[in-house]
């Protein structure tokens, strides 16, 4: 269609300049011009005419000339555009005129120029946050080489990193203020004053005085850790001076309602509470120098009550005697019975988980005892309402029990004696060896009771066989009846009081004889013989109480 309408236009110009042509010779012809003057006209319309062309077709060609070079610049800019913006080179389309070539990478270089200028734009805000995050945090910033171009890609890497360490900071500074706050608490609670750099900074209110760096955490977390361990320190040497202050008050029979008020009125930090009840134990120790026969007193009671809790027998305590017995009342006899006291206890501390197992051992061990005397009662079975079978339930319990609580003492207490390298004694004997003499008391007098039982046997069949012997009077209760010699003889509790026990201040204590270890293991098969009932027989399954 635009190649008819040029040609049209073309053939209209060769008909116009025509027409033109022929209007002039018709103009020569009624003016009279004679034909050689006629020729120089025409010749003058020709070159006029030629001339006019040729400068259309200097400033075409002109045209065409910087259309051609504007594309050799563009592809140049652009190619560097692709590699600077790591693009893909511009592919151009096929068919194309120079002149629309030359459009489309103009307007190509133009967009990526822009284009360009924004990432630069972009890179320069992204580097100068990162600049201030990596400061902050004391981290390498995200590298571009200066002066490149970034491609997307590291612009979307940039912003991720720049994401990463802003999420970090918002953590660090979380933490920093926590570990501050915890700093601060502290320092208020034990009433310490900040006395280094770091503990005034720590515990100041300007948020920017730290780099939010690891090191700087872990410094706050050394000052935290170093503050926990004073306050700790603080809060045992309180407790030290609170639980002095009660012993104090306990042997000056102070009255309860003094030591409230005193109580009562201590408050402030850690250091002040220190402060306080420091001063009431020097005001205690003062008034204790004037009562000391009575404070020794009351410390050879407590003394007395521990030995008795740890089951100490003579042996053990005999060492202290000679200070127990000296009535020269002295400070300095004060201090070795506090000192013995304090032994005391922390040996008590120790062992007390012992002890309690041997009090639930002796509490079985007493049911044991309990149910093999009523096994000997001809009368149990005549109780009805479902005791008996309730007596068989516990007696099963106990069987099962004193074994376990045996072996349980045995090994734990091996397990101490092997790390203090001492011996866990009661009443002066291994625990294992008070137990199983014990066994062997037990078995001793059941032995003892066996005779008896036996000679009193024959001696009634002796009476009975007798002629014309005057009867005589049976003892009260008949054949059935208790007799003095069949009163079983009980183990002595271990947590008698000490009126009961032997007497704390002998000089010289008697050997004890050692008797071969015995168990509950060893009585088992005579035990099965005794509970061989039919009534034993159907409980057996069931250990509960």
């Amino acid at each position: 269609m635009s190649s008819r309408r040029s040609e049209a236009l073309a053939f209209s110009l060769v008909t116009g300049i025509n027409n033109a042509m022929a209007r002039l010779v018709d103009i020569w012809d009624n003016i009279g011009i004679m034909e050689e003057q006629r020729v120089e006209r025409m010749e003058t319309v020709k070159q006029h005419i030629e001339g006019l062309l040729n400068d259309m077709i200097t400033e075409e060609e002109a045209l065409k000339l910087r259309i051609r070079a504007n594309i050799i610049t563009f592809k140049k800019q652009l190619d560097t555009l692709c590699l600077e913006m790591s693009m893909d080179p511009y592919k151009m389309e096929e068919g194309l005129t120079v002149l629309q070539i030359e459009k489309n990478l103009r307007l190509r270089v133009e967009v990526l120029t822009k284009e360009k200028g924004e990432r630069l734009k972009e890179l320069h805000g992204l580097q100068q946050q990162d600049k201030e995050l990596c400061v902050e945090l004391c981290v390498t910033p995200y590298y571009i080489p200066t002066g490149s171009m970034p491609s997307c890609t590291q612009l979307q890497e940039l912003r991720e990193h720049i994401q990463t360490l802003s999420e970090e900071k918002k953590s660090r500074a979380k933490v920093f203020s926590g570990l501050r706050e915890d700093i601060r608490k502290l320092m208020e609670e034990m009433g310490h004053e900040p006395e280094t750099s770091l503990e005034k900074e720590s515990v100041g209110h300007d948020e920017d005085v730290f780099l939010l760096t690891h090191e700087n955490i872990k410094a706050l977390k050394l000052l935290l850790c170093q503050m926990e361990v004073k306050k700790e320190s603080l809060t045992n040497t309180l407790a030290e001076l609170k639980e002095r202050s009660m012993c104090l008050w306990n042997r000056l029979d102070a009255l309860e309602q003094d030591c409230n008020v005193f109580q009562e009125s201590v408050m402030g930090t850690l250091s002040d509470q220190i402060t306080q009840w420091q001063g009431e134990l020097d005001r205690l120790t003062d008034l204790q120098k004037t009562r000391l026969e009575d404070v020794i007193d009351k410390v050879r009671q407590e003394l007395v009550a521990f030995w008795d809790k740890c089951n100490m027998g003579p042996e053990q305590r005999e060492p202290f005697n000679a200070h127990f017995c000296d009535n020269n009342v002295t400070e300095e006899l004060l201090a070795l019975h506090d000192a013995a006291l304090l032994k005391v206890k922390n040996y008590y501390d120790q062992v007390k988980p012992f002890l309690e197992a041997l009090q639930r051992w002796e509490k079985y061990w007493a049911l044991f005892q309990d149910f093999e005397k009523k096994a000997n009662d001809p009368n149990r079975f005549s109780n009805r309402g479902g005791a008996l079978l309730k007596e068989a339930k516990e007696k099963v319990k106990v069987q099962k029990m004193l074994p376990k609580l045996e072996e349980e003492l045995k090994k734990g207490v091996e397990a101490w004696e092997n790390d203090q390298g001492s011996a866990f004694l009661v009443q002066g004997q291994r625990v294992m060896t008070y137990i199983s003499s014990q066994w062997e008391e037990y078995k001793q007098q059941r032995g003892k009771e066996k005779s008896e039982r036996a000679a009193l046997q024959t001696s009634k069949k002796g009476e009975m066989t007798t002629p014309f012997k005057t009867p005589t009077k049976r003892a009260h209760g008949g054949i059935n009846g208790p007799t003095p010699n069949k009163i079983r003889k009980k183990m002595r509790p271990l947590e008698s009081s000490s009126s009961q026990r032997t007497p704390l201040l002998e000089c010289n204590s008697t050997e004890r004889k050692q008797p071969v270890e015995i168990s509950y293991s060893d009585f088992a098969s005579a035990l099965s013989k005794k509970t061989s009932d039919s009534v034993f027989n159907s409980t057996e399954k069931d250990p509960t109480f």
